[in-house]
């Protein structure tokens, strides 16, 4: 079964992250609430999670300070933050949002459906990530265990890494799909941070994918980033 992703939520009002609840539990993953930046970088010290969404305007540490420190961490840096802000903002106050490391900012009252649907996207790459990590760390350690075993070990250790590959080429192919309806949908630069981020990460997986490979001059690879 696979493990549901976690969704951190982060707004100083408490009716705000009922409003994102009631619109994000139709997900059916894990919704964590932060109803500060302290707060929520504490959970960010023990839990993965899946996306950010977190509100710019706060009392004590704003959003864009939550962020800020979010990046500094190597553990952190990777995960996708969506800003959410009911501030009256012109495009330097977007641009600083982005420049914080945002992958999107959306402006209160958003459209519930859109919300869902960009969170939906970290989601699957999230879950789909986690799921290509385990497999190659299985396959690792039966290409470790297999090394004397004989030509039927390595006939297995073919077939699993032949496997994984179309697993991951199936990824790709769904990514491609997005990516272009992405492309073509642009309206901000948030669409495209967020298409930019799916290439990326699936570079990564093929990259360790490929590592995997009999031959590999590069030995076992690190595992690729959970996010």
């Amino acid at each position: 079964m696979v493990q549901k992703a976690k969704i951190l939520l982060v707004d100083d009002r408490p009716e705000n992250l009922l409003a994102l609840e009631a619109i994000l539990s139709a997900l059916d993953q894990t919704l964590v609430r932060a109803s500060s930046g302290e707060e929520a970088l504490k959970a960010l010290l023990t839990d993965d999670f899946a996306v950010i969404l977190l509100d710019v305007q706060m009392p004590g540490m704003d959003g864009f300070e939550t962020a800020a420190h979010i990046k500094r961490r190597e553990r952190t840096r990777d995960i996708p933050i969506i800003f959410l802000t009911a501030i009256n903002h012109g495009p330097h106050h977007t641009f600083r949002g982005y420049a914080a490391g945002a992958v999107d900012y959306i402006s209160k009252p958003f459209d519930p459906w859109v919300l869902r649907a960009k969170v939906s996207v970290f989601v699957e790459l999230y879950t789909k990530n986690c799921q290509l990590r385990e497999q190659a760390a299985l396959l690792r350690l039966q290409l470790e265990g297999s090394g004397s075993n004989g030509v039927d070990a390595g006939k297995e250790t073919a077939g699993l890494l032949a496997e994984l590959s179309a697993r991951l080429a199936a990824v790709e192919e769904q990514a491609e799909a997005l990516t272009k309806q992405l492309g073509e949908d642009a309206a901000d630069a948030g669409v495209v941070a967020t298409a930019a981020h799916l290439e990326r990460k699936l570079t990564g997986l093929r990259r360790a994918l490929d590592a995997l490979e009999p031959g590999s001059a590069g030995g076992a690879p690190a595992l690729p980033s959970q996010n």
